[in-house]
């Protein structure tokens, strides 16, 4: 029996599901980054119902806090992505160490000093006239005056001495991890900045792709349309052209990390072919936006181990400041009193930690020395092996894909029924 062809009708399968295709990748990229945000409303039920349903379903964007809406993938999951970025790379890739002594430890004295030596007489005036207004007010002027002025002159030797001894202790005092899971999880549009520059070709290609798999996944569902003329047949099988468009195109751009030979053709990830042009995207987006010299400074006086960071850096400045007082000490512990020196000279201590510290957090000072992080990151970055690099942007949203493929699916079942309702039956 000799099979007649519509050429019309099965043309018009592949054209289909090429545009198909490629609305199911974009669309899909859409679902990757946006929104930033959840964005949704509560449904009664919902959270008890995904209680009881599959792993799968409850790592669906809000379902286990019972809302109903979307947020994207990668922001969903951007304090994962931090950690994993941290585990499978960038502990690979340099210390807290690496990364101050990167920041130049004798620039930021130097800077901490030019900030803060205009303001130490009036902070030593004021700290002294607010802890022991009475003892500072007996004490003689000139006296008063030689201290404040061995102080500042001693300046530039405390704060070196400060900046010795956190560059000392800096992996205990500052955990990189818990820097960029708590900066991920707080502007998770970081982590969709950093995605979309550094795969910015790669996904523009993903969504060509989609049509281009769409069209070639047609043919087939057009020859099997004309043998079969079933009407159910276009929308099931849309549902597998859906999911392969989609698992295609995240394929194109992972695997493989090494690249392969089938004969004469090369096959290799399209991340990985460019893990030199986009480290440099990667160190930059690091530098500016997470490993700062400013979020440093705060890690160090708010984060887990401030505590600890402010007693090490108050027994860093007691004996600066008892040597910066130098001949006149004595007298002023006679003047004073042994115990109520010793008070003071901790009040002191405790008051400078801070003031010490505050022009880490200067934003222009922090953003001339990001470039030298920056470096540091793009070098790792580069010297990552392959699959360690691909599986640091892959790795977050891996379990996630299924959402994608689901989707890509849904839409493919659908095109298959607007498909029937225009040209019919094959």
């Amino acid at each position: 029996m000799s099979l007649h062809i519509d050429w019309v009708h099965f043309w018009s399968v592949p054209i289909f599901t090429a545009i198909i295709g490629w609305l199911i990748n974009w669309t899909g990229l859409w679902m990757l980054f946006a929104p930033i945000r959840f964005h949704g409303r509560h449904v009664p039920g919902l959270r008890e119902l995904a209680l009881r349903l599959p792993r799968k379903f409850q790592e669906i964007p809000g379902w286990l806090r019972g809302d109903l809406g979307w947020q994207g993938i990668v922001p969903a999951r951007a304090a994962k992505m931090g950690s994993i970025a941290v585990d499978r790379a960038l502990s690979k890739m340099a210390t807290a160490s690496d990364f101050y002594e990167h920041l130049d430890p004798e620039l930021i004295a130097e800077h901490i000093v030019k900030a803060f030596r205009p303001e130490l007489p009036v902070l030593v005036d004021e700290i002294m006239w607010q802890e022991h207004p009475r003892l500072w007010g007996d004490l003689p002027e000139p006296l008063r005056n030689a201290v404040i002025s061995r102080v500042q002159k001693q300046l530039p030797g405390v704060v070196r001495n400060v900046t010795t001894e956190i560059g000392t202790h800096i992996d205990q005092l500052i955990d990189p991890k818990i820097m960029v899971i708590d900066n991920f999880e707080e502007n998770p549009e970081i982590v969709v900045r950093i995605f979309k520059e550094f795969g910015a070709r790669e996904l523009r290609l993903m969504v060509l792709f989609g049509a281009i798999f769409g069209f070639l996944l047609g043919v087939p569902v057009a020859l099997a349309d004309q043998i079969f003329g079933q009407w159910w047949l276009l929308p099931v099988l849309g549902v597998g052209v859906g999911w392969m468009t989609n698992l295609l195109g995240m394929w194109l751009i992972f695997e493989p990390a090494e690249p392969k030979r089938f004969g004469p053709f090369k096959i290799h990830a399209l991340f990985a072919r460019r893990q030199w042009e986009a480290s440099d995207v990667y160190g930059r987006h690091i530098a500016m936006d997470v490993i700062t010299l400013e979020r440093i400074g705060d890690h160090l006086l708010v984060g887990p181990s401030a505590d600890r960071t402010r007693q090490m850096l108050v027994e860093a400045l007691e004996p600066a400041i008892n040597d910066a007082l130098g001949f006149v000490a004595p007298a002023v512990r006679i003047a004073m009193g042994r115990s109520r020196f010793d008070a003071i000279r901790s009040s002191v201590a405790e008051q400078a930690v801070e003031l010490t510290m505050e022009p880490l957090r200067d934003v222009e000072f922090s953003t001339a020395q990001a470039h030298k992080i920056r470096a540091l990151i793009a070098d790792r970055c580069r010297s990552l092996p392959a699959p360690v690099f691909v599986e640091m942007m892959r790795a977050a949203i891996k379990e996630d894909e299924w959402m994608l493929y689901a989707h890509g699916a849904i839409m493919g079942f659908v095109g298959g029924l607007i498909h029937l309702s225009i040209f019919g039956v094959g």
